[in-house]
């Protein structure tokens, strides 16, 4: 993905506040072997491109003054009830470039698997992104967790997702944690109905 961003010459609180109130939102660029460069982007390109998956977790390209840069995204401050972006921040980089990044889990094949399409399970996605580092070439926009062949009872973990050559997860000391599992139907029980008790007069012995 491109965008357009600006060289930014004003700093500080109340230059940024007057900048958003023209439509245009403050950001920095970080990295590489040049010095960080303070940039204003277009707010509303910026918050339609923010709303797309792969900007957030893909190598882009950023348009400045004529010359193209490949960032990353790095964070986004937004306003606390207001539709706005306050700052954002974006990291040059290169081939060279080794990185972390949380990436999203595209769950795929689960209703040609055999514990939905057979027995009528669900399938329960306990995480939705996963951390991975590699180089910034290798970064992915997305990793996809194969569902195609899970059965009732299983459990899918971290150890079963299939990662490129020179992808591998950041666990930060944990092993083999729970992706997604396999949640069985619940079967309904019927209870007979309730027989409303009457008094048989007949049935009485007289006092």
């Amino acid at each position: 993905m491109q965008f357009v961003a600006f060289e930014r010459a004003k700093q500080g609180t109340g230059a940024s506040r007057r900048l958003r109130n023209t439509g245009r939102a403050p950001g920095i660029v970080f990295g590489g072997d040049t010095p960080a460069i303070t940039i204003e982007l277009d707010h509303n390109a910026l918050w339609h491109a923010l709303k797309k998956e792969a900007f957030h977790s893909a190598i882009l390209d950023m348009d400045i003054g004529g010359s193209v840069q490949k960032v990353l995204l790095r964070d986004v401050q937004y306003h606390p009830y207001k539709p706005q972006v306050l700052h954002v921040d974006f990291q040059r980089v290169n081939e060279k470039t080794r990185l972390r990044k949380k990436v999203p889990l595209h769950f795929e094949g689960a209703d040609n698997s055999p514990a939905v399409k057979v027995d009528k399970c669900v399938i329960n996605h306990v995480m939705n992104e996963i951390e991975i580092e590699c180089l910034a070439t290798q970064l992915p926009e997305n990793i996809v967790v194969d569902l195609s062949e899970v059965t009732k009872g299983s459990t899918i973990h971290t150890g079963d997702i299939k990662l490129a050559k020179g992808i591998k997860l950041v666990m930060h000391g944990r092993s083999n944690l729970t992706v997604a599992t396999v949640v069985e139907p619940v079967e309904e029980v019927v209870a007979a109905p309730v027989v409303a008790a009457t008094d048989d007069k007949k049935g009485k012995k007289k006092k």
